[in-house]
């Protein structure tokens, strides 16, 4: 099926198509910045004046930003890098910054009003030359965004979770929402989780509402928090979509009694073995979540600094989103600049009482 940005980019008039094609052919330098032209064959974008050899015409679209491109399934240059061109058009340029906006919002939700008063134009304003520019709307642009990032992450071999929440997913239930119109399946046939492990896993009542602990032979893979046990079953079957499962509580004991402790005051860590999945990156920001201290909190940008990595702000956020084992990585203790709790992928109520909780017993006892 043809996407909204496709037909959008071929309702160009044959004289404009023609003129980008002659600046392509050319490698006009002063056309970079006013489209990008994107390679069916390839599946790669690039700004007019890269160096590459040219394809033939029937294989050619043109689309006015890097973003609209990629919207459309293409990847960019690695070589002539055209996503760090700056936009000439000033209608463009609107667009390109609430794609950045988007982009930046981490799986929240943004609204048009939020995009408006951002950007400082009114929301029929944006929302007409956003769908003009790109061929879809702001919230469309953001799920087929999303959509695409799971399925980067899921072809890489990623968990169904991980790709999930380096997509920006808050919750496995958006994803299949809009993974069965983008996806044309659901996310567990599309991602290779699991395949070949034996997961046991218990579910028991905690002071957080549902407790999920879940097994390989090797050690604890996830540890999730809900309101029922059909709701955790599921989200775990989904996260390891090929395992195969076991309910077993007596194998999981120790394990449990390890983290409903830690839960009621009684261990200020959890030490448990791991068999969990993360890039390089991902493990120095939860080896530096584990270093925070019961009672406190970093930022965001705290904990990148902390690692070496100052600029990569972002990037720490979304490896707090996909930490998963709860509580054992306490992912909770990182919360935003402004001191505002920021996202917790199992619910902003608990993230709020589990603060609450450590910095009472982290608080000197008064002798009596």
């Amino acid at each position: 099926m043809m996407s909204a940005v496709m037909k959008e980019q071929l309702n160009l008039l044959p004289d404009e198509n023609e003129a980008k094609w002659q600046a392509v052919l050319s490698k006009d330098t002063h056309s970079d910045g006013e489209f990008v032209f994107a390679v069916s064959s390839t599946k790669i974008y690039c700004r007019p004046s890269c160096p590459s050899r040219r394809p033939k015409r029937e294989r050619v679209s043109f689309f006015s930003l890097p973003e609209a491109a990629e919207q459309a399934g293409f990847r960019a240059c690695l070589r002539c890098h055209p996503r760090s061109l700056s936009v000439k058009d000033p209608q463009v340029d609107l667009v390109k910054r609430v794609c950045t906006l988007l982009d930046d919002a981490d799986g929240e939700t943004t609204t048009l009003a939020a995009l408006s008063a951002e950007t400082g134009v009114s929301a029929f304003h944006l929302q007409r030359t956003f769908k003009k520019v790109m061929g879809v709307t702001p919230r469309q642009y953001a799920e087929s965004s999303r959509v695409n990032r799971f399925k980067g992450g899921a072809q890489a071999g990623k968990s169904i979770t991980t790709a999930m929440y380096d997509a920006g997913f808050g919750s496995s239930s958006r994803l299949y929402e809009q993974a069965a119109a983008q996806l044309g399946m659901t996310p567990a046939t599309y991602g290779r989780g699991g395949r070949g492990a034996r997961i046991n896993y218990a579910i028991v009542d905690c002071s957080l509402g549902s407790l999920l602990v879940a097994a390989t032979d090797k050690g604890v893979c996830s540890v999730k928090l809900g309101d029922s046990e059909s709701e955790l079953e599921a989200d775990l079957k989904r996260e390891f979509p090929a395992a195969q499962f076991q309910l077993d509580e007596k194998s999981l004991h120790q394990a449990i009694r390890a983290v409903v402790n830690h839960l009621d005051g009684k261990a200020p860590h959890i030490d448990l073995p791991l068999d969990i999945q993360a890039t390089a990156f991902q493990r120095q920001v939860w080896e530096q979540l584990r270093a925070i201290p019961q009672g406190q909190t970093f930022s965001y940008s705290e904990v990148a600094r902390a690692i070496g990595h100052e600029k990569a702000v972002r990037a720490v956020a979304r490896a707090c989103a996909t930490n998963p084992v709860a509580l054992v990585i306490p992912c909770h203790r990182v919360i935003r600049e402004d001191k505002s709790l920021g996202g917790y992928r199992w619910g902003l109520e608990r993230k709020k009482k589990l603060l609450q909780q450590e910095k009472l017993r982290a608080r000197p006892q008064t002798p009596k």
